[in-house]
């Protein structure tokens, strides 16, 4: 069942996920060579609680940290670990909190210091294509449109689009109805409609779009070792334009204009 939310129940899942933007913001400050996963883990945790909110992937199905931190090959899904980042790493960071019974989630994938001109255009592209999609996420429209956006996007350029994992509605619920897949044919799929809240996510692939999930049941990676790139945003469906309520914006501000 697809829960339709009201304007008061779509302005609570702002604050849930201006909550997330900003606890992004606050790992994005500590990503550096030497830091590791779980240093980052734990700045995050704290900042979440700390503004009265609970992280929603802490105990999900038994994963055992506030946020997934997926480093390189890895698509989704990383373990936080005494793993210390280097020099040319690429790290995805997705991160969920939950407020007022409602959920927030975004992802953001970041460059720890240097890297290949390659990786860069496969963390622009992928975030490209997000926008892409969230252009084609409004009243009226199909599921079918918003993921054909994100596909023709990032495969005209040479990048595979992961299969196995998909975005999804949100709300009382980390992942409620539909299931967002980042494929899919123009014009088909569910009619999208206004109160529908949706977090849209490009998993894309420098190589092989085929992935393997580690014996920790968690970990997804490239099966080829290529890198991977994640960027995510909570949007609620609105007519004429999407309504973002995560943001990117605070991790920006720190960045600068020309983060990737």
């Amino acid at each position: 069942m697809i829960y339709l939310k009201t304007d008061e129940e779509i302005e609570l899942m702002r604050i849930s996920n201006q909550i997330v933007a900003k606890t992004l913001a606050e790992v994005c400050k500590n990503i550096r060579p030497g830091v590791t996963t779980l240093q980052l883990d734990a700045i995050a945790e704290t900042f979440i609680r700390d503004n009265g909110a609970t992280p929603t992937f802490l105990g999900y199905n038994g994963f055992p940290n506030t946020l997934c931190v997926s480093v390189n090959d890895v698509v989704v899904h990383g373990i936080p670990s005494n793993y210390a980042l280097k020099e040319g790493d690429v790290v995805s960071v997705d991160c969920g909190a939950e407020v007022n019974g409602f959920h927030g989630d975004s992802c953001y994938t970041f460059c720890v210091g240097e890297v290949s001109e390659e990786v860069k255009a496969l963390l622009r592209t992928t975030k490209e294509s997000l926008y892409k999609g969230i252009e084609k996420a409004v009243d009226g429209m199909r599921l079918g449109d918003v993921s054909f956006a994100i596909q023709s996007h990032c495969e005209e350029r040479g990048y595979s689009v992961v299969r196995e994992m998909v975005g999804h509605g949100i709300g009382r619920a980390m992942h409620e109805e539909p299931e967002v897949p980042n494929y899919g044919r123009r014009g088909n799929g569910l009619k999208l409609k206004s109160g529908m809240v949706i977090a849209i996510e490009p998993m894309i692939n420098m190589g092989k779009r085929n992935i393997r999930i580690d014996r920790d049941g968690w970990t997804a990676r490239t099966v080829d070792g290529m890198p991977a790139a994640h960027f995510e945003h909570t949007v609620a469906i609105r007519k004429g334009q999407a309504d973002i309520l995560s943001s990117f914006e605070y991790i920006e501000q720190i960045l600068g204009i020309n983060a990737i």
